[in-house]
């Protein structure tokens, strides 16, 4: 399937109640509206292809990047690769979703992820906190350093609630994560998460969102989900 193919199939797949929804979320036109489910058939038939990928990235249509992000090739994609999709992550859907997503598949994932954390710009830093949570929760615990992810820990307590509001968000998740993926951390996380209390998330147009990493970890305890790991990240 070429570019041209793959843009009408998105484009018939378009639903205007996703559309609105994703718009909702900070998406803006171009974009389809297609549910991420209804472009598994797609990717099947086409599996990995990065040029096509590429392109389809390149378009600024919300679908279209979404798409590209599960057809990249992470393994071939070099750190300047994963700097240009960024700069084209216009919302967090993209930067945590999408960008944070694929590169949690390549070999440079934590080096790319540590500059972004430390980069001060929102989607940036929100990207590299939740592509940490992308690996933790699908890679095993030894391919991390404890002593590292306990400096990280540290970070989470002395500044999100300093942090811009998307970052906030990911930096939660990272409690969160450690505290049910990464088993060495396990109590350090939870009392992190105690130590941070809720955190309150700002949203456009929107009323605030209170996240409280400690409760969600305790949930996901008591389902039996302590040590879970992901067989796959990308759909």
């Amino acid at each position: 399937m070429d570019f041209e193919m793959v843009m009408q199939e998105l484009e018939a797949l378009g639903k205007e109640r996703m559309k609105k929804m994703y718009i909702g979320n900070g998406a803006h036109e171009p974009l389809f509206g297609v549910a991420t489910g209804a472009m598994k058939p797609i990717a099947k038939k086409i599996k990995k292809n990065q040029p096509l990928a590429e392109q389809l990235y390149a378009t600024g249509n919300y679908d279209a990047m979404y798409f590209a992000g599960i057809i990249a090739d992470p393994m071939i994609m070099t750190e300047a690769d994963f700097e240009r999709w960024m700069d084209g992550a216009y919302f967090y859907m993209l930067s945590d979703y999408v960008v944070a997503v694929t590169l949690s598949e390549a070999d440079i994932a934590q080096d790319v992820a540590d500059k972004w954390i430390a980069s001060g710009e929102e989607l940036r830093m929100s990207a590299g906190w939740s592509c940490y949570c992308w690996l933790l929760g699908n890679r095993p615990d030894t391919e991390f350093s404890s002593s590292k992810l306990a400096i990280m820990l540290e970070q989470v307590k002395n500044t999100i609630h300093d942090s811009p509001e998307r970052t906030k968000s990911a930096m939660n998740n990272f409690l969160y994560t450690v505290g049910i993926s990464y088993l060495p951390l396990h109590e350090m996380a939870i009392e992190t998460a105690e130590a941070v209390g809720p955190v309150e998330v700002k949203r456009d147009k929107k009323k605030s969102s209170i996240l409280v990493a400690s409760e969600n970890i305790q949930k996901e305890m008591d389902r039996g989900k302590l040590g879970f790991k992901r067989k796959y990240v990308r759909c």
